[in-house]
């Protein structure tokens, strides 16, 4: 659906409000998004934490340089988004040895750099970049497809997609309660409330599932915050016959209704306010679990992945682009939890992931935007070791698994260090969506983040982490030139 005249006169007017801003005091806006468990809450925390601590980071090119004077938190821009809670999920990952809790909603924080110009250049001396991470669930993105979509087309999309071999018995409740609804007949409160629950059930079983990279839209139904329970969020896809006409005053001319509304009220303010202020993001994809649950979950996420990049406004920024359409001009996919595997891996984890953004990739770099690929553990949770099978030597990962975790027999009780061979990534990346590896043959069990030990003067060191330092290089590296 086309924005109206009232939306873009908005678009233009905070475009021009954020571009003078910017030229009073430099800024950049991070996204930070992916699916569920990719790992954002860590990365937000991870980053923030090296910035402000000053942490020496080799790829990133002022720390190495010693060009940054001191990096502080400062009182974010927008007041009506939540603060990302930094000091809550650090103290969680380093004193508590917990990992943060998934996104459910969209949060901000600022880091002000202060830093020094490269000597040589016409404008050096000191300066100060302010750094705005925006961090939301990446399910969010998924509803933008919505904004172009009617109800009737959404509904046949996704009841058929619900009767896939793979997806049927996940649907199964649902469409129990879908046979009994008819579209055309008089709505009724109690049966909508309890067909969007049954449908909220079946999203809920996808994302549990061993497809648990699959969303289906709409993203806010299993994060309602205080939308919970609101006609906004209370609908479901009817099983409409094509060609079948929604007739004023049905069960689904209702439904209909809070689809829009849903659209109007959820999807339309998240991309006006916020997506569409991104400049630079970045994505993070859980790659491994996908390898573990075989060819048809990466399938999925491969799939999931391009819709959401299709969402992505990214390109080459003009003076012009940056007052009516702001582009982000520098997107990074990243896998996530490269600690898992053992660095012979990390190429060929890199590779896959190429693989599966590779229509998303020619598609941002044909619209003028800098694309990257990385393999990252933004907290690195495991050291790599070598262990002896026989006449075999075993190239392992060490750490201390989670309480339940599971890798053949042994269940891990949460405080014991174990050391475990992941199992080889294939060399050609192509080769797992071919079958060539079986689905569960590899181990990656849930560390526990790493025990961090105070030195005498009761200063903690820096998070581990693996290439952490080359993503915060791409995405804001060339600002601080």
């Amino acid at each position: 659906m086309p924005p109206s005249v009232l939306d873009t006169t908005y678009d233009a007017l905070r475009g021009l409000a954020d571009y003078a801003s910017g030229i009073l005091q430099p800024s950049v806006r991070v996204g930070v998004t992916g699916l569920a468990r990719s790992g954002k809450t860590v990365f937000t925390t991870a980053l923030v934490r090296h910035l402000v601590e000053g942490t020496p980071l080799t790829a990133f090119r002022a720390s190495a340089e010693g060009r940054i004077r001191r990096a502080r938190l400062s009182p974010q821009p927008d007041d009506a988004v939540p603060r990302f809670p930094y000091e809550a999920h650090l103290k969680a990952l380093e004193e508590r040895r917990l990992w943060p809790g998934s996104t459910t909603q969209i949060s901000e924080l600022r880091v002000d750099i202060e830093y020094e110009r490269p000597s040589g250049r016409w404008r050096g001396g000191a300066s100060t970049l302010s750094v705005d991470i925006v961090d939301y669930p990446g399910e969010w993105l998924l509803d933008l497809a919505l904004l172009d979509a009617g109800f009737a087309e959404w509904s046949r999309a996704t009841v058929a997609a619900s009767r896939a071999p793979e997806r049927a018995a996940l649907a199964a409740p649902w469409h129990a309660r879908l046979a009994g609804l008819d579209p055309l007949g008089e709505p009724d409160e109690v049966a909508i409330g309890e067909a969007s629950e049954a449908f909220k059930a079946y999203l809920a079983a996808l994302r549990a599932g061993p497809e648990a990279v699959a969303t289906t839209p709409p993203g806010r139904f299993l994060m309602p915050g205080d939308l919970a329970g609101s006609p906004a969020l209370t609908f479901a896809p009817l099983d409409l016959k094509d060609g079948e006409e929604i007739r004023p005053g049905s069960l689904a001319a209702l439904m209909e209704r809070r689809f829009e509304a849903y659209k109007t009220h959820v999807v339309r303010p998240f991309f006006r306010d916020h997506f569409q202020r991104i400049d630079r993001q970045i994505v993070l994809v859980d790659v491994l679990a996908a390898v573990d649950a075989g060819p048809a979950a990466l399938a999925e996420l491969e799939a999931a992945l391009d819709r959401v990049l299709m969402a992505f406004r990214a390109g080459r920024n003009t003076i012009l682009s940056s007052l009516f359409s702001p582009r982000a001009d520098r997107v990074l996919f990243a896998a996530t939890k490269a600690d898992h595997v053992h660095h012979t891996s990390h190429a060929r984890l890199e590779a896959l992931l190429r693989l599966l953004v590779n229509r998303a990739v020619k598609r941002t770099e044909a619209a003028g935007a800098k694309v990257g690929v990385v393999a990252l553990a933004s907290v690195r949770a495991t050291r790599e070791t070598t262990v002896r099978d026989g006449l075999q030597t075993l190239r392992t990962v060490a750490g201390t698994p989670e309480a339940g975790e599971r890798v053949g027999d042994e269940i891990f009780d949460g405080e014991t260090e174990a050391a475990i061979f992941p199992g080889d990534l294939p060399e050609r990346a192509g080769a797992i969506f071919e079958g060539a590896v079986t689905p569960g043959s590899f181990r990656f069990p849930r560390f526990r983040p790493p025990r961090l030990v105070a030195d005498a003067g009761g200063r903690r060191p820096a998070l581990p982490h693996i290439r952490l330092d080359r993503a915060v290089e791409f995405l804001i590296g060339d600002r601080l030139q």
